[in-house]
């Protein structure tokens, strides 16, 4: 692993120099436009940086979402377009090449005739195994679900040791529902999508030939019901100490005995593992006793009808349009579908997958190769180093600050901070599809085939020394992730306007691009990351007084948000949105710190009558504009660790002494938090 300091210094003073180009929101990188005047800073902040935007943006129709993050990812899904359609047009039937296979796959799903002439006959093999299966084929097809279209209820991963870092280890736990959330199973409130879910069961199994559909659709709830009392929450999930438990093949059949293990693992290919960790250890038997009690035939309608929820998008219009009605329209309010070239691209490899493990049916590194071949300028990288060189030092500099942390912790804690490495852009070593047949004319085929692909990947270097090199997200993705490497990573996706603009006025950057890198580092000690060490593993390296003082001024913070209600009757769980609450607050204080650094000891120019600090908490407030349909906000705020975009700047801005003095934020103000009451943590 190279040091974090040679990959940083390189481009130190970059970000710090006056712009040179047009940036992409003239004059300085704000959209001056999109301002409020009529609503006070410190009233609704996120309102007055964004309120004249929002009033004149419309939610698309085939979205659920309208948002400056959105328009980025539509500028990129437009290069991405003529990229995709240029490859098309000259791919053979079964080219060998990459852009060859990466066209024929596009042309494929493109193929709307072709579709219709296969209908549920592209299923046939999946629901004839289903069909055939006893209990203990059906727990082999549910174990095969890691690299193919079948569901399972329980899931299985592959990630980096957290006992031991520089090995792997497979991960065993709770699978995931049909839902968003347990919530919607058991909550009177859910009621509605609970019915429309049985009934978009029905319709599936009823385009599948599928027997009694209408009956089966019932029992099908019933089963889900039970396996959703049965799982963890998404609050206990974020536990990471109560999420590893390692034991053998014999013991996981110990632990949950009314389930056939061996065939299941056999399934994924990883029957001769010695180990495992259980992550939601407890769900394990309660999951499998349900599983035990219900009838053969009830499991295989389950087994269909998911099978065919996730071949929906893949298939002829009478799947699709259900898919769409359901979990389009009715979980989030979407009026339309997108078009299908969109979702072609979402299934060749576009920037819908945040995981690239877990979207494995798709060629998504390789069009990222082709993206960023083409997309992605050398001199963003190097800016982006600047950035993060002067966040790494703002954090190490308020650590050192702590008044509430020992010098033990500390010194600890900066330890950790020297072992991050920043990745950007693009992985280095490329995927090889060399041997994976892609054909123009099998859709489906393409997706089966990749997705054993994938998983045998994975399952393949498992058994090796841990890539530290390795990406989870693919170079088109319109994210950035805090990994289990210590690696903070920032596809070429993210790194468009207003996120990171090179050419912007360098305290948009730090408060947009400079509080996401920040939110990242800070992941690594928040109430999650503070639990893996420097070395990477899992141990507690706090006193119990600093962790004790750390959960307390969490919990300042988690009672500010619990207050938020999105959408009415629905509030934010603080304990769900904790860890991205806390890298919020902490991302922005020290990208304001970091900015200061980049000025070298001189005065912040003001630009259009606003100081740098304001530029700074204006940055970050336009990263996050952006509104929402009621049913996606409801479903979000549900299932989501993120707060929504509203509660991620008047969440965090009045925790800021710097907001008040840079807004004259004054008593009596709504978002007014008395000094001694705001949340301090980094």
């Amino acid at each position: 692993m190279r040091s974090l300091n040679i990959i940083l210094l390189a481009g130190a003073a970059s970000i710090a120099t006056a712009a040179s180009a047009q940036p992409f929101y003239k004059p300085w990188g704000f959209d001056l436009t999109a301002v409020d005047p009529a609503t006070k800073p410190g009233d609704d902040f996120f309102q007055h940086a964004n309120g004249a935007y929002l009033a004149r943006t419309t939610i698309p129709a085939d979205r659920v979402i309208a948002s400056r993050r959105f328009e980025m990812t539509d500028r990129m899904e437009a290069h991405l377009k003529a990229i995709l359609e240029e490859a098309a047009a000259s791919a053979s039937a079964q080219p060998t090449d990459i852009r060859g296979k990466v066209g024929a796959f596009y042309a494929g799903v493109m193929d709307e005739a072709l579709a219709e002439r296969l209908g549920a006959s592209a299923l046939k093999p999946e629901l004839d195994a289903i069909r055939a299966a006893d209990r203990s084929g059906l727990a082999r097809l549910m174990g095969s679900s890691v690299g193919s279209l079948y569901p399972s209820a329980f899931g299985l991963g592959i990630d980096t040791d957290l006992k031991n870092p520089d090995a792997y280890a497979l991960y065993i736990g709770q699978g995931i529902l049909g839902l968003p959330d347990r919530d919607y199973y058991l909550k009177d409130s859910f009621a509605p999508q609970r019915e429309a879910y049985r009934a978009y069961a029905e319709t599936l199994l009823s385009l599948s030939g599928w027997p009694d559909a209408a009956a089966a659709s019932r029992r099908i709830l019933a089963l889900e019901t039970a396996l959703a009392e049965a799982s963890w929450t998404r609050v206990e999930q974020r536990d990471l100490t109560k999420q590893y438990h390692p034991l053998s093949p014999a013991e996981l059949r110990s632990l949950a005995p009314d389930f056939d293990w061996q065939a299941f693992l056999a399934g994924a290919g990883v029957g001769d593992r010695p180990r495992l960790v259980a992550t939601t250890n407890t769900a394990l038997p309660k999951l499998a006793k349900v599983l035990a009690a219900s009838p053969v035939e009830t499991l295989r309608e389950w087994m269909a009808f998911r099978t065919a929820d996730t071949a929906a998008p893949y298939l002829s219009k009478a799947f699709s349009n259900a898919n769409f009605q359901f979990r389009g329209k009715t979980l989030q309010g979407q009026a339309e579908q997108r078009p299908r070239w969109k979702s072609a691209l979402a299934a060749v490899g576009g920037t819908d997958c945040v995981d690239a493990t877990i979207c494995l049916g798709t060629m998504n590194w390789a069009v990222g190769q082709l993206y960023t071949d083409k997309h992605f300028p050398a001199a963003t990288k190097v800016a982006m180093q600047g950035l993060t060189d002067n966040l790494m030092k703002a954090f190490a500099n308020r650590i050192q600050a702590l008044d509430w942390m020992s010098p033990a912790t500390k010194a600890e804690a900066l330890k950790k901070l020297t072992t991050y490495q920043i990745k950007v852009g693009f992985p280095d070593k490329q995927r090889d599809y060399s041997a994976i047949v892609i054909r123009r004319d099998d859709v489906l085929g393409n997706v089966r085939r990749l997705a054993a692909a994938n998983w045998a990947y994975y399952a393949n270097r498992s058994k090796g020394a841990v890539d530290k090199a390795d990406w989870l997200m693919t170079p088109q993705t319109n994210n950035a992730y805090n990994g289990s490497l210590r690696d903070i990573v920032f596809p070429a996706g993210i790194l468009q306007a207003p996120i990171f603009d090179p050419d912007a006025d360098p305290a948009i950057n730090y408060g947009a691009i400079g509080a996401v890198i920040g939110h990242e580092l800070t992941h690594g000690f928040d109430d999650q990351g503070r639990t893996i060490d420097a070395a990477g593993a899992l141990r507690d390296w706090w006193t119990p007084a600093d962790a004790a003082e750390f959960k307390r001024r969490a919990k300042i913070l988690g009672d500010q948000y619990a207050k938020f209600e999105p959408v009415p009757g629905v509030f934010i769980n603080p304990d769900l949105t904790m860890g991205e609450n806390i890298a919020d607050l902490g991302g922005l204080a020290m990208a304001l710190d970091a900015y200061h650094l980049s000025l070298n000891g001189k005065p912040a120019p003001v630009l259009d009558g606003l100081t740098g600090d304001q530029r700074v908490f204006l940055g970050w407030a336009q990263a996050w504009a952006g509104k929402a349909t009621p049913e996606e906000i409801r479903r979000y705020t549900t299932s989501d660790p993120h707060s929504f975009r509203k509660y991620r700047v008047n969440g965090v801005v009045p925790n800021i002494d710097e907001w008040y003095a840079a807004f004259g934020i004054k008593e009596g103000d709504a978002l007014f938090i008395p000094k001694d009451k705001r949340a301090r943590i980094w």
